[in-house]
């Protein structure tokens, strides 16, 4: 059976769930194309370099096997993709596991090899052992002007808070060090069950974010809060992290900083709101740092917009930032807006705006030249250690390459004394050599 898993790290969560599902009923993952009987693409279907690349892949695997099943987000738009692959064996939208199986059984029936069915508690994972994704909702109630993941993904439903505070728990006892939280939007955990009182082993808690988060705090080394828009809930979040609860870090995508942009992307428009709450959580929190995510060449962005989109991010300072050319998404509101920008000019501001935030970042980072961190140990090379520290997200944010030999392994802890920024990095070299 081969598998290949396309998109953001909520693709990922789907593809680990479908992959112990597999498992359990005893199929072998197979690592090339060669060795696989039957191909599963799990797609994205987000913009349209995703969808191009998700197609391209399904075209890749037919080739090769000539048994391909689709299932995520893109198999929500099965008419295109029948329109490329008629020969197809199954497509399926997202979270559609019973169909992928079913699928997957009429066109290669599972083996009967009773210790091919033993996996790990954890189930299956894509990400390396001390680390994990863990989704605490599915879908997402925002009428976002650019995107179509309501569509594709449904409604926000959120998780039961025992159920989540279980799996975590399994994770960490089969090695995870860093837990992973992710969904749609994360700080709207709960809303969809008017954060109803639940109970974990005897104890009561609410639905909530701020509740979620200080019980995983208390079992996890490292706690991540991914997609977590502005709400006012995230002022509860804050002391836990000057409590070392949870780690002093919000990926928070904010998308734009014109009012009028941000109205007609149907995203919330308080600016200055925005930087009045940065302000204090960094008062409280002085090692907070922020991500954010920023769309260039929105519909009717005129170039003064431009221009206070870098206003705000020199008055915002935000650690870590990511940007993207606007590009129309099949079935977005957004695609009938006038005063379409063109796509040279929208390069032309993608540019800009890189070159304008990795001056802060360089800024940033060259502050942190002479001091200690708690890094954690990603990987061990031959003549070096890669490691993260709490500003750094695996796979998006930047790593702290330490030099030399060293006796470390992946997930262990150890402090840092940082002697040298990069663009991007940090390099630097074991403070005290205590393993934590």
């Amino acid at each position: 059976m081969g598998f290949i898993s396309l998109g953001c790290p909520k693709a990922t969560v789907d593809s680990e769930r479908l992959l112990t599902r597999l498992r359990v009923d005893g199929y072998r993952i197979a690592p090339d194309y060669p060795s696989a009987d039957l191909i599963i693409v799990n797609t994205c279907g987000f913009i349209e370099d995703a969808v191009t690349e998700s197609l391209d892949t399904i075209g890749e695997a037919l080739r090769a096997s000539g048994k391909v099943i689709v299932t995520g987000c893109l198999g929500v738009r099965e008419e295109i993709i029948r329109e490329a692959y008629p020969e197809l064996l199954a497509i399926t939208g997202p979270e559609r596991d019973n169909q992928v199986m079913a699928a997957v059984h009429r066109h290669l029936p599972p083996p009967k090899h009773p210790f091919d069915r033993l996996i790990p508690p954890q189930g299956v994972k894509l990400t390396p052992a001390h680390t994990a994704y863990i989704k605490i909702s599915e879908g997402c109630d925002h009428r976002c002007s650019f995107c179509v993941i309501p569509h594709l993904r449904g409604p926000l439903r959120s998780r039961a808070i025992g159920e989540v505070l279980e799996e975590a728990n399994r994770l960490v006892e089969q090695g995870v060090r860093e837990l992973l939280v992710i969904s749609q939007d994360t700080s709207a955990y709960g809303r969809d069950q008017n954060h109803k009182l639940d109970f974990w082993r005897g104890r009561p808690l609410r639905t909530d974010l701020g509740s979620l988060a200080q019980v995983l705090g208390e079992i996890a080394p490292w706690v991540r809060l991914h997609y977590v828009y502005p709400y006012p809930s995230v002022d509860q979040l804050i002391p836990l992290m000057t409590q070392e609860l949870i780690l002093p870090y919000l990926d928070m995508p904010l998308q734009h900083a014109s009012p009028a942009i941000l109205r007609a992307m149907r995203r919330p428009a308080a600016t200055e709101r925005i930087l009045e709450k940065l302000a204090s959580w960094r008062e409280q929190c002085p090692a907070l740092a922020i991500r954010s995510t920023f769309i260039v060449g929105f519909p009717g962005e005129t170039e003064a917009e431009f221009e206070q989109l870098l206003g705000f991010l020199t008055e915002a300072q935000l650690d870590r930032v990511g940007c993207f050319a606007y590009s129309p998404v099949s079935g977005a509101a957004a695609n009938a807006l006038p005063d379409q920008v063109p796509e040279s000019v929208k390069q032309e501001r993608l540019a800009q705006f890189m070159t304008h935030q990795a001056r802060i970042s360089r800024a940033k980072l060259k502050n942190r030249v002479g001091q200690e961190l708690l890094v954690m140990i990603d990987r061990v090379e031959p003549d070096r250690c890669i490691a993260r520290g709490h500003a750094d997200a695996p796979e998006i944010d930047g790593e702290v390459i330490i030099p030399g030999v060293w006796d470390v392994a992946p997930g262990d802890f150890i402090m840092a004394r940082i002697t040298e920024s990069r663009e991007h990095d940090l390099v630097g070299e074991p403070a005290d050599y205590e393993v934590r």
